[in-house]
């Protein structure tokens, strides 16, 4: 009998604890009713979901007559050929024989995915827009608050007259202007960001490598949208009040070498910033916060005041 009334006791525990368990509508415990506390050391932080680039396989190709040249792009549609144009940082009309090309092995609908610039730079985010122009891929990106909205090819100056490296601020601005170089170079769209050294981008042909006398190289589509978006600076009796957008020129290109974009038939991101372009990018960053005339008269006088204590 005590040998039965045990198994009945540890049976009925057993029975308990299954019902309680599987109470289809278990009371609220005081713990589950307490909202979390926020540390202010350790934030919950909400995560943007990441943005993946999609894969683009590429291959190298070179033609050796000018019909060959025109017959492969007569094959692509006027939106793919523009693609691979820009690519190469070259215009249709200066592809010369034997010259090797990148072509992407399936085109995107959408230009950005080609892009080298990363789709975010949080380096930059503190900027309301901000022009970058690599001289190492020779391409330019457009950023609004660290968010990359447009880039393209450009051709920058050449190894005789190289595109200066530094943070400059856009100045004036020209719907066509004449060459102070050769009076016979029209310069549409130009944006000047060097004043004394007459250096700014503007359209002008693309032939696939750095060949300016300093200034900027660019399509026109894009050199008018610069025009639009990039903003001027804001004088007061002569004196500059307020700079313009900023530009930044960075990177090395390799004269003695292939065209950085041909790398992208071993690696789709053998055009990407590196880190070294990324430090430098926050040397600028710096420097731009630092100056008060990239800020408001308010934000400007809080500076100052900041910097007398």
């Amino acid at each position: 009998m005590k040998s039965s009334g045990r198994v009945l006791y540890l049976s009925l525990s057993v029975l308990m604890i299954l019902l309680v368990s599987c109470n289809p509508t278990p009371k609220r415990t005081e713990a589950s009713l307490i909202k979390p506390e926020i540390s202010v050391r350790n934030p919950i932080v909400k995560k943007e979901p990441k943005i993946y680039r999609p894969e683009i396989n590429y291959s190298q190709i070179e033609l050796k007559s000018r019909k060959q040249i025109d017959s492969l792009l007569n094959s692509f549609s006027e939106e793919d050929k523009e693609t691979i144009l820009a690519l190469n940082r070259v215009q249709a009309n200066r592809i010369r024989p034997n010259n090797a090309l990148i072509i992407p092995e399936c085109t995107s609908a959408n230009f950005i995915d080609y892009s080298p610039f990363p789709s975010h730079m949080e380096e930059i985010k503190c900027m309301p827009k901000a022009v970058l122009i690599s001289r190492r891929v020779q391409a330019f990106a457009l950023y609004e608050q660290g968010e990359l909205v447009k880039w393209g090819p450009v051709s920058t100056g050449k190894n005789s007259t190289k595109t200066p490296a530094g943070l400059n601020y856009g100045n004036y601005k020209a719907k066509r202007k004449i060459s102070t170089v050769d009076p016979s170079w029209v310069l549409p769209y130009y944006f000047n960001f060097m004043n004394f050294e007459g250096i700014g981008v503007h359209q002008y042909a693309l032939p696939g490598y750095p060949a300016s006398h300093g200034c900027v190289r660019l399509q026109m589509k894009d050199a008018k949208y610069i025009y639009d978006w990039a903003s001027n600076w804001k004088l007061e009796q002569g004196d500059i009040e307020e700079n313009g957008t900023p530009f930044m020129v960075f990177g090395e290109y390799d004269y003695n070498n292939d065209k950085p974009w041909l790398q992208l038939k071993n690696d789709m991101k053998a055009n990407d910033l590196n880190q070294d372009e990324i430090n430098t990018i926050k040397t600028y960053v710096n420097r731009y916060q630092n100056d008060p005339k990239n800020f408001g008269d308010k934000e400007a006088e809080a500076i100052g005041q900041l910097a007398s204590k």
